[in-house]
């Protein structure tokens, strides 16, 4: 393997770190403790592991942690009373509604129902027009981790040419514009696009987020460009025993670490930095809600 690792842990920390330190300036400085509400509609396992996680760390940083556990058959009309409420509480700066949820409740009415200033999300309606118009929006968390960590790597990637391969909403179509703001030639691919091998090897910067197991591989890989696997699937590990399973990416590691100069591990990679830019996200939300300045280095 010759790709340098690019350590999604270790750089979350760091970004959790200068939340820490921006949320004290805020307690001594100005009085004002960020506050996010988390909202979690019925008991999918894996959403309550994610909210418990969330709610650690945002106590860990300093910040107040609200939740928020309804029952599985709450109405419609109950969740979105929740939310205004929530709208409408200067004490909470970053609201966000777990995904999925349940069937019978209108996901797009529901995140629409978040005052944009507070959708730390990112998946408001307005944010996405407004990042699409390079203008300041709440970005969503994912790609802003991978930006973080591809400015980190590269310091300037002005002129770069970039492959996001997945088009979706949360994912493939803000990482593209994030990635166009700093100034890169951007293509998006999916599963559809015709000779996509030939596109990925043109690319300086490859992010998979396709959500296909190891769908990308060492031959799409132009040698010394950064991968950034987004992919998070459980594949079953009959070389464990019997039943087990194992986390692969979008990208098939060993193959595409012998080409790329650099890339993100799964896990280990971009799934730690999602939290880190909640809380990021949170912060700045604070922040612009009181008319103060940004913290620097913790949005687009």
């Amino acid at each position: 393997m010759s790709a340098t690792i690019i350590d999604g842990k270790a750089f979350a920390a760091t970004v959790r770190g200068k939340v820490a330190e921006h949320v004290t300036r805020l307690k001594a400085g100005h009085g004002i403790t960020p506050g996010l509400a988390v909202v979690l509609v019925g008991e999918d396992p894996a959403s309550q592991v994610y909210v418990r996680s969330k709610g650690k760390m945002t106590v860990e940083v300093g910040m107040t942690s609200v939740e928020h556990r309804l029952d599985a058959d709450t109405s419609e009309v109950d969740l979105l009373a929740l939310i205004a409420d929530l709208n409408g509480d200067p004490a909470i700066h970053g609201i966000l509604v777990q995904l999925p949820l349940p069937g019978h409740l209108n996901e797009d009415l529901v995140i629409n129902s978040i005052d944009p200033a507070k959708d730390v999300d990112g998946f408001h309606i307005s944010n996405v027009g407004l990042l699409g118009t390079g203008q300041k929006s709440m970005v969503p968390c994912t790609p802003l981790g991978c930006l973080m960590m591809l400015r980190d790597h590269y310091g300037n990637l002005s002129g770069l040419n970039a492959v996001v391969v997945g088009r979706s909403n949360i994912v493939g179509k803000p990482m593209a514009q994030l990635l166009l703001g700093d100034s890169c030639t951007v293509t998006i691919a999916h599963s559809r696009t015709k000779n996509i091998q030939d596109v990925t090897r043109a690319a300086d910067i490859v992010v998979a987020a396709v959500g296909r197991p190891e769908m990308v591989t060492g031959d799409w890989i132009k040698p010394g460009a950064t991968v950034i696997d987004v992919g998070i699937n459980r594949i079953d590990a009959p070389e464990k025993g019997e039943g087990k399973t194992r986390l692969v990416g979008d990208c098939a590691f060993d193959s595409c670490a012998e080409v790329a100069g650099a890339i993100t591990p799964v896990p280990g990679g971009v799934g730690p930095m999602t939290i880190a830019c909640l809380l990021a996200n949170t912060v700045t939300a604070c922040c612009r809600a009181n008319g103060l300045a940004e913290p620097e280095g913790l949005t687009a």
